[in-house]
């Protein structure tokens, strides 16, 4: 234990969607611990107060506060610059950030780059970021790369990515969470010699986040957001997954995400898709 609060006193991390709920509680523990802590969040005012309210909490002063709206690919392209400005390196990158499915009634709504607006910022924001970030996390290794995505997995019907026939702000949500673990398996594969590892997980079940609290697809929240924190951090920092890569966990637990996770040929399409609405060059 000695030897890893030690190791995580030197580790730089980044979470995004940090100023509530699930990463806000993981970007306390974190800076509890020692770690330099970059937060991410779309409202400055709220990133400023969850800056000052973790560093009185935590009396920890390695935390900084990154701005930037994922609905823009652009603000994306605009973080990781200055992010690879700022530090040397990057330890550990969670992937946290997320839209809920909204209300039942909502209508569909559109990213600054013209998507579907759950696909942009779900799952083609944190893809960039990582993608954009991985020289950074290549200077760290051992590194490691958490996805957080959901138990709740719809699949991608590639004919209607976009879902603009027959909006559903649920399916969206699942399709961009699956989305997600199909890029965690790939991304693994392409870095599996590189000293970094890349997992997603399922953190805690309807957990009383903003995201659950402000839809009215569930009737009420069912785990705490400790739960999920503790699913996340086990990634992060247990020794016990030095070199696990690959894997899908739900909660603390080696879990199986829906079949089309593992179809070699949808993770092809969405890769491919992804490479051109994104520009990552292959």
């Amino acid at each position: 234990m000695v030897h890893m609060m030690q190791a995580i006193k030197n580790q730089v991390m980044l979470i995004t969607g940090a100023t509530d709920g699930l990463g806000k509680r993981v970007a306390h523990d974190l800076a509890a611990r020692g770690a330099t802590v970059l937060l991410h969040g779309r409202s400055r005012e709220k990133g400023e107060a969850a800056l000052q309210e973790i560093r009185d909490a935590t009396g920890n002063q390695k935390i900084i506060y990154y701005n930037a709206d994922f609905s823009s690919l652009d603000a994306v392209r605009r973080l990781s610059e200055k992010i690879q400005a700022d530090h040397e390196c990057l330890d550990v990158l969670i992937n946290n950030a997320g839209l809920g499915a909204g209300m039942r009634q909502s209508r569909r709504e559109k990213s600054a780059d013209g998507h579907e607006l759950r696909f942009a910022v779900n799952y083609l924001a944190p893809f960039l970021l990582t993608h954009r970030l991985l020289p950074l996390l290549r200077r760290s290794v051992p590194a490691r790369i958490v996805n957080v995505a959901s138990v709740g997995q719809q699949p991608i019907d590639f004919d209607n990515v976009m879902i603009e026939n027959e909006y559903d702000g649920l399916r969206a949500y699942r399709q961009s969470k699956l989305a997600l673990v199909m890029f965690t398996f790939d991304l693994a594969e392409e870095l599996r010699e590189s000293g970094i590892t890349v997992n997603s997980l399922h953190p805690a079940s309807l957990m009383p986040t903003r995201m659950v609290l402000e839809t009215d697809y569930f009737e009420s929240s069912m785990s705490t957001i400790e739960e999920g924190a503790q699913a996340v951090e086990q990634l992060v920092a247990s020794p016990y997954f030095d070199g696990v890569s690959g894997e899908y966990f739900d909660g603390k637990q080696r879990g199986r995400a829906i079949p089309q996770a593992y179809d070699k040929e949808a993770r092809r399409q969405l890769k491919m898709l992804s490479h051109q609405l994104t520009s990552v060059h292959l």
